[in-house]
């Protein structure tokens, strides 16, 4: 459980660094967009009062509250399966960046009320018109990985 709980400590504390610089040092929120590497990579403020791409996108106190909730309920799922279904290492890792990722993205809607995506990337003619941050990354692949390595571990005995 040490390494879910530190994977998920760095996860949680990288996003929120990052999330605080873009927010406040660079002022995207007032800025908008900044290009880096156009077009491959580039920041645009997107506040997220949904889940991926926009779903159930309502700035509503009710929305906001259960997504918090179905965010805590989901990181708590996986601790205690994690806990009771003893996981090899990489699942552990996969563990901890989703449970940061998701914890990451519940401190947003608390402070923000919605989340703060910004990662906006697009490759070859094609225009991305979303935003993500470090904590979807977390969640993407760490609930990836808990699949991907509790099969692996499964198919192994």
């Amino acid at each position: 459980m040490r390494t879910v709980f530190w994977v998920a400590v760095a996860t949680f504390l990288a996003d929120q660094v990052v999330k605080y610089i873009v927010v406040h040092m660079l002022d995207l929120p007032r800025v908008m967009a900044i290009d880096v590497w156009p077009p491959y990579l580039n920041l645009r403020m997107a506040w997220n009062y949904g889940i991926n791409f926009g779903l159930m996108a309502q700035d509503s106190p009710l929305t906001r509250w259960t997504l918090i909730i179905v965010a805590l309920v989901i990181s708590a799922a996986v601790i205690w399966w994690v806990r009771v279904d003893p996981a090899g290492r990489w699942q552990k890792i996969a563990a901890g960046l989703l449970v940061g990722g998701a914890l990451g993205n519940v401190v947003d809607r608390l402070i923000y009320g919605a989340v703060a995506d910004f990662i906006n990337m697009s490759c070859c003619g094609i225009d991305n018109p979303y935003a993500f941050n470090i904590a979807d990354i977390a969640v993407f692949v760490g609930a990836f990985g808990m699949v991907i390595f509790n099969s692996d571990r499964k198919n192994a005995s």
